[in-house]
């Protein structure tokens, strides 16, 4: 996945999160998509998701997260 897909996956993300859930999701954005961001800055991602530059390391809190974890539906 090429870097202007990942952050398409991020603002939609952050876009239909429920009020108040925005950050959480940008978590989840990193566990899911851990994988494809070792490729790239969360810095990266961010600033072309159109996102606030305070995002860059809570992608980063997702991503260390994705090995601990397994999401649910």
């Amino acid at each position: 996945m090429e870097l202007p897909e990942l952050a398409q996956k991020l603002r939609e993300m952050y876009d239909t999160a429920p009020e108040g859930e925005q950050t959480v999701h940008v978590h989840l954005f990193g566990i899911k998509y851990a994988a494809e961001l070792s490729r790239f800055s969360a810095a990266a991602v961010v600033r072309h998701a159109g996102l606030d530059k305070g995002y860059g390391p809570e992608v980063n809190k997702g991503r260390n997260l994705a090995k601990y974890v397994t999401l649910n539906q």
